[in-house]
């Protein structure tokens, strides 16, 4: 089933997200009663995150490899429990939004290879996180602070990660409910704010 580019965007502005099955030919929107959000002026590094930051063993870019951003989400775990939810028809919705600078991705690269990433979409002063990856010890965790750093940078207001994990957790997400996540989107949205530099 195809899923319309124009039409996940319109979603996310609305405060809904698809979701797609492996096993089944359709997708659903999602629209958790809690939302999980990441305060940008709040992101918590551990010492060890710390640790691998300051080493600075590895190369990071932005969307310089979207697609394999997605499809290394899609086939080495996500932060959520199954993350089959990354179809073809996902990765060809989202790629077609990347090409429209809709979407963006962030690569951690060691000695010329993808070791970690994440992607997601932006729209005014909000950015919507899907998932991230890595393949080697703390790349995603490199990914996403390189993320946040580059949102606080540019001055966004809103970072969306949709659920709560354990995981997430440890970086300073909590959970907010829906009116109070639909007043921060429509104040992100209104601010115009650009990803690239």
């Amino acid at each position: 089933m195809r899923l319309d580019p124009a039409e996940v965007l319109a979603g996310y502005r609305q405060g809904v997200f698809p979701m797609a099955y492996s096993n089944r030919p359709f997708f659903t929107w999602h629209d958790p009663p809690l939302r999980a959000v990441l305060p940008l002026d709040r992101f918590h590094i551990s010492r060890s995150l710390a640790r691998t930051l300051a080493l600075g063993r590895f190369q990071v870019t932005f969307d310089q490899a979207f697609v394999p951003v997605m499809r290394a989400c899609a086939t080495r775990g996500s932060d959520r429990p199954a993350s089959t939810w990354i179809t073809e028809p996902i990765i060809k919705a989202y790629h077609a939004l990347h090409q429209a600078g809709h979407a963006h991705s962030v690569e951690v690269w060691v000695d010329g290879q993808l070791v970690g990433g994440t992607y997601g979409i932006h729209l005014g002063a909000a950015f919507f996180a899907e998932s991230k990856f890595h393949s080697q010890r703390d790349m995603s965790k490199v990914a996403l602070a390189s993320l946040v750093h580059h949102l606080q940078r540019q001055n966004f207001a809103l970072l969306d990660v949709q659920y709560l994990t354990p995981h997430l957790a440890q970086f300073g997400v909590t959970e907010i409910p829906r009116a109070n996540y639909q007043t921060q989107l429509s104040a992100a949205l209104a601010q115009p704010r650009a990803f690239s530099i």
